[in-house]
């Protein structure tokens, strides 16, 4: 008889990795907030329902490329700059803690 032999597992990490959806809604809120616009003039000017634009900003909606385009567009911002910030924040809230905080330790 064969040997069975284990499948390795790989660790978890102790949290999960964020959704993109999250990080996006975060990043759109955020931008808005710094704009002092409400949701309703941002939706209208986007072309979406302000109900639409809650759910995007809360991760409940996961917003085709051509709805995201126009949220930045009515951000004053460009799909590359959204796209970046929140590639950005999925890095920093990827890397395992304890390699930020070695990170930390090498830049202080």
């Amino acid at each position: 008889m064969a040997d069975i032999v284990p499948f390795p597992r790989t660790p978890r990490p102790s949290e999960p990795e964020p959704l993109w959806r999250h990080l996006l809604g975060e990043q759109l809120r955020r931008r808005r907030h710094d704009r002092g616009e409400t949701l309703t003039e941002t939706a209208d000017t986007a072309g979406v329902s302000p109900q639409y634009l809650s759910e995007v900003e809360r991760g409940r909606k996961e917003p085709s490329s051509e709805m995201i385009a126009a949220i930045a567009g009515a951000l004053d911002t460009s799909l590359i700059e959204l796209t970046s910030a929140v590639a950005d924040e999925l890095r920093t809230a990827s890397v395992p803690a304890s390699a930020r905080a070695s990170a930390f330790a090498l830049a202080a």
